[in-house]
């Protein structure tokens, strides 16, 4: 939009590198923000969308170079590896509760299914069997594009409750549910907890079921993972052959929350780690 009145070929590197450092500092223009602080990884995507865009400009002659080849690409963020601790679990879940219904449902489903804030919040009706105890993600609405058939718990069917048609999580009937900076602040009063994040729910679930016994390629199948094992023609067997797996796992690792938030042992016993696959 900045640029609508310049010609493509007048963008050169200046422009790029200006864009790119203002979507480091605060954030892509036009979109929500979802941290504080300078957000490298955006920084880096949004480079990666215009040298992309300007390479395809220079392939059909629609300019003679690409203005993004010397700009300097942002660092790569570190990788995370902050799981949320069974306490902290405890005073996550109990200030969820303190959200209106539909935030509420919506973050406790993060940490039951392990799938990214996107997914569960663009949750609609269709995506879900006629007795809501499966969620089809359509491959549109995941990150690696591949479809991801998601076992509902019973305590995860209870926060998705029952309904016609449309989006599951919205306060407006058309739109997802949005404003998870101002939730995430709210959160972080009531819970009081060293710095983490809404997708640090994903690593906690991913952990947490290891934890508690279940096989790696079944938490990484649950997760909609893809290792060298799931790739090509053995992600399809393996997708099929872990449905009853991964229903399992992620049945027990709902019970394994209830337990810690209900302040009783779950009945759910802790396997011993396997190494490997047979």
């Amino acid at each position: 939009e900045r640029w609508s009145d310049k010609p493509v070929a007048d963008i050169d590197g200046h422009d790029i590198h200006s864009l790119v450092d203002e979507t480091r500092r605060s954030g892509a223009p036009g979109l929500e923000r979802r941290s504080e602080g300078p957000t490298e990884a955006r920084a880096r995507v949004m480079l990666s969308c215009l040298s992309k865009m300007f390479g395809w400009l220079v392939q059909h002659r629609r300019v003679s170079q690409n203005p993004c080849k010397d700009v300097h690409r942002p660092d790569a963020s570190r990788a995370r590896d902050r799981v949320l601790t069974e306490s902290e679990i405890v005073k996550f879940w109990r200030a969820a509760d303190a959200e209106r219904k539909e935030f509420s449902a919506l973050l406790k489903l993060l940490l039951l299914t392990g799938c990214r804030l996107n997914e569960v919040a663009g949750m609609t009706r269709a995506e879900l069997s006629d007795d809501g105890a499966t969620w089809n993600i359509p491959g549109a609405r995941t990150k690696n594009k591949r479809p991801h058939v998601v076992p509902l718990a019973p305590l995860a069917r209870k926060m998705v409750g029952s309904g016609s048609e449309g989006l599951v999580f919205t306060t407006t009937g058309r739109s997802p549910v949005s404003g998870w900076s101002k939730i995430k602040r709210r959160l972080d009063e009531a819970m009081k907890i060293p710095p983490w994040r809404l997708h640090d729910l994903r690593r906690t679930a991913a952990t947490g079921m290891a934890e508690i016994g279940i096989a790696p390629h079944i938490v990484e199948a649950a997760l909609n993972h893809v290792s060298g094992a799931k790739a090509g023609v053995a992600g399809t067997y393996n997708r099929a052959a872990y449905a009853e797996e991964k229903r399992a796992a992620l049945e027990r690792w709902a019970l394994h929350v209830q337990g810690l938030v209900s302040e009783r042992p779950a009945n759910v016993a802790k396997m011993p780690k396997r190494t490997g696959v047979t």
